[in-house]
């Protein structure tokens, strides 16, 4: 009977087409579906994740790293008395009104004021050494190339943010945040942009780089327990990352939007799914009666029917996989925001698979009408 599953699948495999098609199509909707909201509100994080501190310190409170305060920049000698520290630098993160070239207007961005010295941690997976250098000049910023045609900027134009002029230097790609442009400067730069200056009182965050990276919970606890050096918050950099994601994807009314889309995804693609594999099974009750008159239990028709939900599963999540790959890279490499992690695409199509077992059981009450007695009539 094992077996037998495969050769009708091969023998009919016009049939059962449509199911695995289905299966495919439902596959490929989930896996962009997710992959899409990574990367959107994987934007949320961008400052975190294309950075490589291992600790942030920011004002208690915080929800998402675009919602920090300013912070007491004495904070930084708590930090650099801790055995554990390698490295300490601060992060300005500044709101900023763009006024560019070419009739673009004003535009809301994000103004990220970084450290210019060779092996700096913020956006160090994102930032070469040379372009990294550029900040250095007075004024001069970079920004994500995605971003030019929304400022109205090429490389070499000016424009101005809170009425000061700047100059594009450079781009890099993965600067896009969320709900906004970023636009990285040197952190001399960022307190001119600055538009309160007198109300800032020190930087948005402090980064710190560890001696060893796996003792970063412990330090977290210990910095978080001390007192006497003004408001703060210490996180490890994932955690804070993970809580910048959580915040937009569950407490923003986009977040709620994407959420209800991919329950809706969800739901149409299991229901596609499920009726064209049980028509499948159900075209084939003649067969299923034959075998039956033949000799074969209805027990083992059942494991048939099982297994060839497996295949059929199995040979639409490969062709899903394949595509969803394709479609990921295309749209990658034009500049829409999608990640995929790997847990997350193993979790898509678990519950592909779950949804196929779960429609063959269901298919299985097909079984009830495989009577000899039906090829008589």
């Amino acid at each position: 009977m094992v077996s037998l599953a495969r050769k009708t699948l091969l023998h009919e495999w016009r049939r059962f087409l449509p199911a695995m098609l289905a299966v495919s199509f439902a596959t490929l909707l989930q896996l962009l579906q997710a992959a899409l909201v990574l990367g959107i509100f994987g934007g949320a994080a961008v400052y975190v994740s294309d950075s490589n501190a291992d600790l942030w310190v920011g004002y208690p409170g915080t929800q998402s790293v675009d919602q920090g305060r300013p912070i007491d920049g004495d904070i930084a000698s708590l930090l650099e008395m801790n055995p554990q520290i390698e490295s300490v630098e601060p992060f300005y993160l500044l709101d900023g009104d763009w006024r560019g070239g070419h009739g673009t207007g004003g535009v809301s961005v994000f103004v990220s004021g970084v450290s210019t010295r060779p092996g700096a941690m913020m956006f160090a997976r994102v930032l070469t050494p040379a372009l990294r250098a550029r900040l250095a000049y007075p004024e001069s910023v970079i920004v994500d190339p995605a971003d030019l045609n929304k400022l109205g900027v090429q490389v070499g134009d000016t424009a101005s943010v809170n009425g000061h002029l700047v100059r594009v230097v450079g781009t890099a790609r993965g600067l896009r945040a969320l709900g906004g442009a970023d636009i990285v400067t040197s952190l001399q730069t960022a307190r001119m942009l600055d538009p309160a200056p007198s109300d800032s009182g020190g930087p948005t965050y402090l980064v710190a780089r560890l001696r060893h990276p796996a003792a970063a919970s412990s330090v977290v606890a210990d910095i978080n327990g001390h007192s006497g050096f003004g408001r703060y918050q210490a996180w490890t950099a994932p955690a804070f990352a993970r809580l910048s994601v959580l915040f937009w994807l569950f407490n923003t009314g986009a977040g709620a939007g994407v959420l209800f889309l991919a329950v809706i995804v969800f739901v149409v693609g299991a229901i596609i799914t499920s009726q064209a594999l049980m028509a499948a099974v159900a075209a084939s009750v003649n067969e299923y009666a034959t075998l039956n008159a033949l000799g074969v239990g209805k027990r083992s028709l059942r494991w048939v029917v099982l297994e060839q939900a497996f295949w059929v599963g199995a040979c639409g999540v490969v062709l899903a996989s394949v595509l969803a790959a394709l479609l990921i890279w295309l749209a990658h490499s034009n500049n829409v925001p999608v990640a995929m992690q790997p847990s997350v695409a193993a979790a898509c199509l678990g519950l592909v698979m779950a949804l196929v077992a779960v429609s063959g059981l269901m298919a299985m009450r097909s079984m009830q009408r495989a009577d000899p007695a039906t090829l008589l009539r």
